[in-house]
């Protein structure tokens, strides 16, 4: 079961076997860290003024849980600096108070605090702060909104070079600490190419001046490649500079079926070939996946209504030449249909349609979790192996939980009441093929040590790694094990101690605790 293509594989699985620790379980409170008294929030009300400082418990309960509802903390404070001189303030105060401090961003419990850690929120960060017309370079502080940053730079002709479902709320700042890719990575690539510099406050109140947008900087280390992902460890994020592609002029998007996923991965391959440099999104779901958006999202259309393929795929091209692009696209479909790799679809006649077939592919998690409790993993696997973990996972909580897993059936049905205790909603767990697994009305400790760590292992062994792009947290700080080896935790470990050495930023996140 284990890897054995070498002696060093095998170890670091062995080494994350022993120090795994479960999403379930968190460290103890770290007593280096000091306590909140009244004459820290004096403090911050010096620096921040009116409205900068949250004290009020109501206020305070969306820092101390996180989207999914599985991590709550028990933060006292939350700050919301509108400049990088105050950021860097506060990071000053709380390092010499030994006052922990915690980011809010994230969707592995690396955006709530654990215990009661400082919360600086970027919201009121909100100030582009130039963007060049002629190179497309954006520079914006952290806490813009991506959605209004593609809507400001859409004006000049250009795009943001990363889409989310939640590009309505999430912050850019966030998307850089998590290194965040969405739907479009295949076309514009991972943040860690497209940022081209960054501002970030250290821990000991030094503010780290990378916001260049030069595209040729070879001058040492680019450092700003340790805050991209570091989700907020090593240092605030509070400013972004980012390299804008041209806005697509022609966009184009086909909802497929197709038999097996094995033949989802031959259209890929297809459309690689056929579509090139116009292919600019390609995106799977299942039949779980679509039956639960259907029923849990409002306003979700079938595309392909009384379709019952097991694996449905979204295709995306975006150039300049409508007619081009068109051409590319009916000769690429008529190929694949002929050869049986594709059994329906449909091409989105209007920008409505278009909105239509997206927002049931980006509506998957929120109607997951308008289902019930969500066990999200956002594991990356070699694509011949991705959809087996899927088949596994049903598998094995069919076996172990036949009371709650039961047979999934077809689009919609199966055996058990569903989540929300109707009888046509399916098992109360249902695997969604798109990467995140099963759904019931709470979060079940028995349910998880059937997922828990056996997900992680079969994802090590297939040389895969245990996140994707959603970062660590404190669900998967134990597991890196699984896709780094012990020396490369170790150079982790040394990093943060020079950065942060009395590691108040975002504790118990990312790194596994030092046994």
């Amino acid at each position: 079961m284990f890897l054995t293509s070498s002696g060093q594989a095998r170890s670091g699985l062995l080494w994350a076997l022993r120090h795994v620790r479960r999403a379930s379980g968190a460290p103890a409170r770290d007593p280096r860290f000091a306590a909140l008294e009244d004459s820290d929030l004096q403090f911050f009300d010096s620096v921040l003024g009116a409205g900068g400082v949250v004290t009020d418990p109501h206020s305070l309960q969306p820092f101390n849980e996180d989207w999914l509802g599985k991590y709550k903390g028990s933060t006292r404070v939350a700050l919301k600096p509108k400049t990088t001189e105050q950021a860097a303030a506060i990071l000053r105060h709380c390092n010499s108070r030994r006052l922990a401090v915690g980011g809010n961003t994230g969707l592995v419990g690396g955006s709530v605090p654990v215990y009661d850690e400082v919360v600086v929120s970027t919201v009121c960060m909100n100030k582009v702060l130039s963007f060049d017309t002629v190179s497309g370079t954006l520079t914006a502080q952290a806490g813009c909104i991506l959605e209004a940053l593609d809507s400001h730079v859409a004006g000049h002709g250009y795009c943001m070079p990363l889409d989310l479902g939640a590009k309505g709320s999430c912050q850019i700042g966030g998307n850089v600490s998590t290194n965040a890719g969405g739907l479009r990575l295949l076309r514009y690539g991972s943040l860690h190419g497209s940022v081209l510099g960054l501002e970030a406050v250290l821990p000991g109140g030094e503010v780290l001046d990378l916001l260049t947008t030069l595209r040729k900087d070879n001058t040492g280390y680019d450092l700003k490649q340790l805050f991209i992902g570091a989700e907020g460890t090593l240092g605030l994020v509070t400013a972004v500079a980012i390299q804008c592609p041209p806005r697509p002029l022609a966009v184009n998007v086909a909802y497929l079926a197709v038999p097996t996923f094995a033949a989802a991965q031959q259209v890929l391959v297809a459309a690689k070939r056929q579509l090139g440099e116009v292919l600019s999104a390609f995106e799977f779901l299942d039949k779980e996946s679509l039956a639960i958006t259907l029923r849990h999202l409002p306003g979700t259309k079938d595309p392909l209504p009384g379709c019952q393929a097991p694996i449905f795929l979204v295709v995306e091209t975006s150039g300049s030449s409508a007619a081009h692009d068109s051409d590319k696209l009916e000769r690429f479909l008529e190929g694949v249909m002929e050869e049986g790799l594709v059994s329906d679809g449909v091409l989105a006649q209007d920008s409505a349609q278009v909105q239509q077939v997206w927002q049931l592919r980006e509506g998957i998690t929120t109607a997951l979790r308008h289902r019930g409790a969500v066990y999200k993993y956002d594991v990356s696997l070699p694509i011949s192996q991705m959809y087996a973990l899927v088949e596994e996972m049903r598998t094995r909580l069919t076996t172990a939980l036949p009371h709650l897993a039961g047979s999934s059936g077809g689009a919609g049905s199966g055996g058990g009441g569903g989540g929300d205790g109707s009888d046509d909603d399916g098992p109360p767990i249902r695997v969604a093929g798109y990467g995140h697994l099963g759904d019931v009305p709470g979060y079940s400790k028995e349910i998880c040590e059937q997922i828990e760590p056996y997900v992680y292992e079969w994802t090590a062994q297939h040389r895969g790694s245990v996140s994707a792009e959603h970062g660590l947290g404190l669900m998967k700080a134990g597991c890196i094990g699984y896709s780094k080896p012990p020396a490369a935790v170790a150079v982790m470990r040394q990093i943060k101690a020079a950065l942060d050495p009395h590691g108040i930023m975002n504790p118990y996140k990312v790194l596994p605790p030092e046994l």
